[in-house]
C-alpha cells in the first residue's frame, strides 16, 4: 500500500488515479494527524508526502511529520514532494531520512520510476541474502578480496533497479568498470552505455555536449549535434569526474536529472529523457558541499546509492590475480608469448604502496613485460627498489622505481613524451594518459611543465 499525504484534494485525487492505474493499492490523507493514524494502524510499503501544509508554509510541519514517521516506521521509504523553489526543504528532508524527492508539477513517468526503485531497494534490503548473480558481474573485474566482494554484492542488489548510483574511490580503483557492471546487469543492458568525462567539458560547451544543438544555434554550429542525454536515452549515462563539474553547470544538470526533460540549443521544445544515472568521483563531495563548491541538492540527487571502492593497498590479496590478468591481456594484445611472474616477483609487487592503485599496477606489469625478453620474470628483473622512509605516520612507506627511475620521474617523462607526440594538444594528451584535463593540469603544475 502506498500512503499519499497532501492537503490539496486535487493532488490527492490525481496521485490516487495514477497510482491505481499503475496497479498499486493507495490510501490518501490530508494531513499529519490522519497520516500518523494510518502509520500506527498498518505499515505502508511507501509514503508519498508533501512538505508544505496549509498551517505551515515553512515546511516545519512536514519535517516534523517526516521525523515522526521515521521513528515509528524507520524502514518505510518516503518520497517527498515540493516546489522547485523549495528544493532546500527537500534536502533537509533527505538529511532527516527521506528516500528521495520530486518537484511539483511532477512528471508521471519519473515519479512512477522512483516509486518502483524505492520499492525494489526496500525489498532488496529486507532480503536475507543478496542475489546469487555476483559471478555474472565480474567481466574484467578481477579479485576475490572481501572488499571487492562486498562491492559486487551491492552491485548485484541494485543493478536491476533504476536507482542513481555514486561510485567513489581514489583514482585508478576501477570506478568505470563498476559502472559498466551495473549497466550490463541492469534491465537497460541492451541499450547504450554513454560515458561522459565532466572534468573535460568547459562551461561554454556543457549544454551543447550534454543536450545537443541545432544547426545555427551559435556561430560555430554548422550542423546538428546529438547530445549525450539523447544518445543515452533508455540506457545508462556514466558521469565521470562529477566533482570537477563547473558550479554554473551543476544547476543545469540538476534540472534534467530532476525533471527528466531538457532543451536542445536552438530548439525551445522540451524533450524527455529516460536514463539511469551512474556518477563517479575521487573528490570528497560532502566536504565540497560544506564549502559550497558542490550543490547539496545535486549531491542528494546523484547518490541514492553510494559505492565506495577500496584502494589497492586495502585488497593486496588481489594483486597476484591482477598481475596474471594484465600479463594475459598484454600477451593477447601484442601477440606475445605469455609471461609469468615468479613467487618473489609477486611478493615484491604486493609490497608496493600503489598511490595510483590498479592503474599503476597495470603500468608496472606492462612495462616489465615489454622491456624484457624473458618469459618468467623474477624480482630482480622488475628492477624495483624499496626505500624505507620515516615511520612518523606509523607506517613503513616504500618508494618504487623502475629501471633506476622513481615513479614520479617515469610519470614526468611519460607526460613530456606524450606532449611532444601530440604537439601539446592537452585534450589528446589527457585522453591518451587516461586522466581528466583538470588532473593533467595539476600534474603539469606539479612537475613545473610549461604548456
Amino acid at each position: 500500500m502506498i500512503l499519499v499525504i497532501d492537503d490539496d484534494s486535487a493532488v490527492r485525487s490525481s496521485l490516487e488515479f495514477m497510482l491505481k492505474r499503475a496497479g498499486y493499492k493507495v490510501t490518501t490523507v490530508p494531513g499529519p494527524r490522519e497520516a500518523m493514524e494510518v502509520v500506527r494502524a498498518e505499515t505502508p510499503d511507501l509514503i508519498l508526502m508533501d512538505m508544505n501544509f496549509s498551517l505551515s508554509t515553512s515546511g516545519d510541519e512536514g519535517l516534523t511529520l517526516l521525523k515522526q514517521v521515521k521513528l515509528f516506521r524507520p524502514d518505510v521509504p518516503i518520497i517527498l514532494m515540493t516546489a522547485w523553489g523549495s528544493i532546500q526543504l527537500a534536502v533537509q528532508g533527505m538529511q532527516a531520512g527521506a528516500f528521495d524527492f520530486i518537484t511539483k508539477p511532477w512528471n508521471n513517468a519519473a515519479l512512477l520510476q522512483r516509486i518502483e526503485t524505492a520499492l525494489q531497494l526496500s525489498e532488496s534490503a529486507s532480503a536475507d541474502n543478496p542475489t546469487e548473480e555476483v559471478s555474472l558481474l565480474r567481466s574484467n573485474i578481477v579479485g576475490c578480496s572481501q572488499g571487492l566482494t562486498d562491492v559486487l554484492n551491492v552491485v548485484a542488489r541494485i543493478a536491476r533497479t533504476n536507482a542513481s548510483v555514486l561510485i567513489t574511490g581514489e583514482s585508478g580503483t576501477g570506478k568505470e568498470l563498476i559502472a559498466e557492471a551495473i549497466h550490463k546487469n541492469s534491465r537497460r543492458q541492451k541499450q547504450a552505455f554513454v560515458k561522459v568525462n565532466l572534468g573535460g567539458i568547459s562551461q561554454s560547451l556543457f549544454e551543447s555536449e550534454m543536450f545537443g544543438h541545432k544547426k545555427g544555434a551559435f556561430t560555430d554550429a554548422t550542423s546538428d549535434r546529438i547530445g549525450r542525454f539523447e544518445l543515452a536515452d533508455k540506457g545508462t549515462i556514466f558521469l565521470d569526474e562529477i566533482g570537477d563539474l563547473d558550479p554554473a553547470c551543476q544547476v543545469k544538470l540538476l534540472r534534467v536529472l530532476q525533471d527528466q526533460t531538457y532543451e536542445v540549443l536552438g530548439d525551445s521544445r522540451p524533450r524527455k529523457t529516460d536514463v539511469r544515472v551512474v556518477s563517479a568521483t575521487n573528490a570528497d563531495l560532502p566536504t565540497m558541499v560544506k564549502e559550497r563548491r558542490f550543490r547539496e541538492d545535486l549531491f542528494y540527487r546523484i547518490n541514492l546509492i553510494t559505492i565506495k571502492l577500496p584502494a589497492l593497498r586495502e585488497r593486496k590479496e588481489d594483486i597476484p590475480l591482477l598481475v596474471r590478468h594484465f600479463a594475459d591481456r598484454q600477451a593477447e594484445l601484442n601477440g606475445l608469448p605469455h609471461t609469468d611472474f615468479s613467487a618473489d616477483a609477486l611478493e615484491l609487487l604486493t609490497r608496493l604502496p600503489y598511490p595510483g592503485n590498479i592503474r599503476e599496477l597495470k603500468n608496472l606489469v606492462e612495462r616489465a613485460i615489454l622491456v624484457s625478453d624473458k618469459r618468467l620474470l623474477t624480482a630482480s628483473d622488475l628492477n624495483i627498489r624499496l626505500t624505507h622512509t620515516e615511520e612518523s605516520a606509523g607506517l613503513t612507506a616504500a618508494v618504487p622505481s623502475f629501471a633506476g627511475l622513481t615513479l614520479e620521474e617515469i610519470e614526468k617523462r611519460t607526460i613530456l613524451q606524450t606532449l611532444e607526440q601530440y604537439n601539446g594538444n592537452l585534450s589528446q594528451v589527457a585522453q591518451v594518459l587516461g586522466i581528466s584535463r583538470p588532473a593533467l593540469y595539476r600534474r603539469l603544475e606539479k612537475f613545473g611543465i610549461s604548456y
